[in-house]
């Protein structure tokens, strides 16, 4: 869990963060920050592309940033998204996912719901979490992956 007033810097930060988002397509500006167990600050932005496809979300921007600059190891402790549009607005799917694949066990996700900034646990807002899957070897065999749990 974070503090009130880390929460709150959280919140100011991806509202930062969304004015540089780039997002001629959707007119949709999203920004997210997050905190890392080890109490590091990474922003993000989404940034479309004409292929819908193409474009990345605030809250992977900032994922992405956090595994380039501190490695694999990092977890988030905390995360927030907000929007340029002040609406309720959760982490879509992708998102959910890559927050769980990088989050430390007790790490929280906040967003704007319709009650105002709610705070939930990651396992929480992507219960049944994909975390294995069986890969199919050149041989026929199969393994069975696994998420690396958060050391």
């Amino acid at each position: 869990m974070i503090s009130k007033d880390m929460r709150e810097k959280l919140i100011s930060l991806a509202k930062e963060a969304q004015e540089k988002a780039y997002v001629p397509y959707s007119k949709f500006a999203v920004g997210a920050a997050l905190i890392t167990e080890d109490g590091d600050i990474f922003t993000g932005c989404n940034v479309e592309n004409v292929s819908y496809g193409l474009a990345i979300c605030g809250e992977r921007t900032a994922i992405v940033k956090m595994i380039s600059e501190k490695g694999p190891q990092a977890r988030i402790q905390a995360i927030v998204n907000t929007t340029k549009a002040d609406i309720p607005c959760s982490p879509c799917g992708a998102c959910r996912q890559v927050i769980q694949e990088f989050s430390a066990p007790d790490a929280v996700v906040i967003y704007k719901a319709e009650e105002g900034y709610v705070t939930v646990t990651a396992a929480q807002i992507l219960p049944g979490a994909f975390s294995e899957f069986v890969a199919l070897e050149e041989d026929g065999s199969t393994k069975l992956i696994r998420k690396k749990k958060n050391e």
